[in-house]
C-alpha cells in the first residue's frame, strides 16, 4: 500500500477528536474511508483546534528526527549506496541532493530516488529529493530528454510568461524523475563582465528584469507544485572567484547592494518565496569576518528581519572549499544552524554528515543550541513539505515522449 505521510498528522488530530474517549480507545477507533486530504480537513474541522498538525507533529518527533530534518546529503556513484541507507533509516536525514555525478540514465535516477523513498518508509517525515535544474550548462538530466536553454538565453526574450511556461516545464520532468524540490532560480545580478561562476546562469545585468523573470519562474514552478529555492543569497553576481574553489569577497555598501543584489531577492520574498539558500560569499560590509552561510547578521538579521523571510533558509553545499578551506565541515554546520540556517546542504563526505548530524546533537544536548530554536526551523521545514509533497508513492515510468513534446512546445513558442 503507498504510504501518505500526511497519515502521521491525520492520526494526531484523529487522536484529539477523540479527547472524550480514553486513550486506550482512541487509537482503535479511528478508521478513515480512502478521500481526499481536502475531504479530510472538511470533516474533521480544523479551525477548532488550538494546536497546529505541524507543531503536533514536531512534539511527537525525537531530538534524533528533529536534527536529521537539518541535512540534505549527497552521495557518490549513480545508484542508492549503504551509506545513503544509513543516513535515512539510521539518521533521519530530512533529504537528498543528486548532482552531475550522481546522473547516467533516466532508469538509474528514477530507482535511486524511489530506493530512497523505500528506505524512508518508516520514518514520520518525507525526504526532499533535490537537484541543481537550472537549464544551460547547469543541467542535470541525463541524455534523450529535452535540456532548457540557459537563463541568459530566455532572459533575452524579457518575457515573463516564456519564464513561467520555463518553470512549468521544469516540474513536469522532474516530477517524472520523483524529484519536489529543485534548486532554482538563479536570483543573481550579473554585474560583473568577469564573472564565469554565474555567467549565463544569469537572467541578465538588471535587477528589475532579473527580479521579474526569476520569479515568473518561481510561480512556474509552485504551480507545477515543485518546491524552487531561489539563490545565491545575497547575490553571487558580482564575484570572480568561485565559491566552489575559494572564498569569493564582495566590498559593496548596502546601499549598492539594495540597489542591485539585494533587489531580486526581496522582490522574489514580497511576492512569495518559500526557500532561500544563501551563499558562501563574504560580504564585507555586512560582515567581514563570515561568508553569508555562517553569518547571524546576514540570516538572522539581514534576511529575515529586515527583509521579512520566514521561509526555509539552506545553505549552499558546506564541503565547497570556500568552506572547507577554513573549517571542518561539522564546525561549519553547527555555526551556521546557530547563525539561522535551517537545513544544512551537505552533498558528500559520508564521516563529515555522521559528524555534522553527531555535533548538532551534542550541541543541543549541552544547551549550545536550544530546542525551541530546532523547532523553529523543524516547523518550517515540516510546513513546506506538508504543502508540496502528498505522498512518497514510487515512481513506476518515465515518460519520455510526454516530456519531450513539453519541451518541443516550449522551444516552438519561444
Amino acid at each position: 500500500m503507498k504510504r501518505n505521510w500526511i497519515g502521521s498528522l491525520i492520526f494526531v488530530i484523529a487522536l484529539l477528536i477523540a479527547g472524550g474517549c480514553s486513550s486506550s480507545h482512541a487509537e482503535n477507533d479511528v478508521h478513515w474511508k480512502e478521500e481526499s486530504f481536502a475531504e479530510r480537513q472538511q470533516v474533521i474541522e480544523l479551525p477548532q483546534f488550538t494546536i497546529s498538525p505541524i507543531d503536533e507533529m514536531v512534539e511527537r518527533m525525537t531530538t534524533e528526527e528533529k536534527v536529521g530534518q537539518l541535512v540534505i546529503a549527497g552521495i557518490e556513484g549513480t545508484s542508492f549506496s549503504a551509506e545513503l541507507e544509513v543516513l535515512i533509516k539510521e539518521h533521519y536525514v530530512g533529504g537528498v541532493i543528486l548532482l552531475g555525478r550522481n546522473i547516467s540514465t533516466v532508469e538509474s535516477i528514477v530507482n535511486l530516488l524511489n530506493e530512497s523513498k523505500k528506505a524512508n518508509e518508516l520514518n514520520k517525515v518525507p525526504l526532499f529529493l533535490s537537484v541543481d535544474e537550472e537549464g544551460g550548462r547547469v543541467s542535470r538530466l541525463p541524455n534523450g530528454v529535452g535540456k532548457l536553454p540557459s537563463a541568459r538565453s530566455i532572459g533575452a526574450l524579457n518575457d515573463a510568461q516564456a519564464n513561467y511556461d520555463a518553470g512549468i516545464y521544469l516540474s513536469e520532468v522532474l516530477h517524472e524523475f520523483g524529484y519536489n524540490m529543485n534548486f532554482a532560480p538563479v536570483l543573481d545580478v550579473f554585474s560583473n563582465p568577469k564573472n564565469t561562476v554565474i555567467g549565463d546562469r544569469s537572467y541578465g545585468s538588471d535587477p528589475a528584469k532579473v527580479a521579474k523573470l526569476g520569479i515568473s519562474t518561481m510561480h512556474g514552478m509552485m504551480d507545477g507544485d515543485m518546491i524552487p529555492v531561489v539563490k545565491h543569497f545575497p547575490g553571487h553576481g558580482d564575484t570572480i572567484v568561485d565559491s566552489h574553489d575559494a572564498m569569493p569577497v564582495v566590498k559593496k555598501e548596502m546601499e549598492e547592494l539594495k540597489r542591485m543584489e539585494l533587489y531580486p531577492f526581496q522582490q522574489a520574498i514580497d511576492d512569495g518565496a518559500e526557500a532561500v539558500m544563501v551563499s558562501h560569499v563574504l560580504y564585507s560590509d555586512l560582515d567581514d569576518k563570515r561568508v553569508a552561510s555562517l553569518s547571524d547578521r546576514i540570516m538572522s538579521d539581514l534576511l529575515r528581519t529586515e527583509m521579512g523571510f520566514d521561509g526555509v533558509i539552506i545553505t549552499d553545499d558546506l564541503t565547497m572549499s570556500a568552506i572547507s578551506n577554513d573549517y571542518a565541515i561539522s564546525d561549519a554546520a553547527v555555526q551556521s544552524f546557530k547563525a539561522g540556517s535551517d537545513v544544512l546542504l551537505i552533498a558528500g563526505d559520508f564521516e563529515e554528515q555522521l559528524l555534522s548530524i553527531s555535533k548538532l546533537l551534542g550541541a543541543i544536548e549541552s544547551g549550545e543550541i536550544s530546542e525551541a530554536r530546532l523547532n523553529e526551523s523543524v516547523e518550517r521545514i515540516l510546513s513546506l513539505k506538508y504543502k508540496y509533497i502528498k505522498d512518497e508513492e514510487m515512481q513506476t515510468a518515465f515518460d519520455v515522449k510526454k516530456v519531450n513534446e513539453l519541451y518541443e512546445e516550449f522551444m516552438r513558442h519561444y
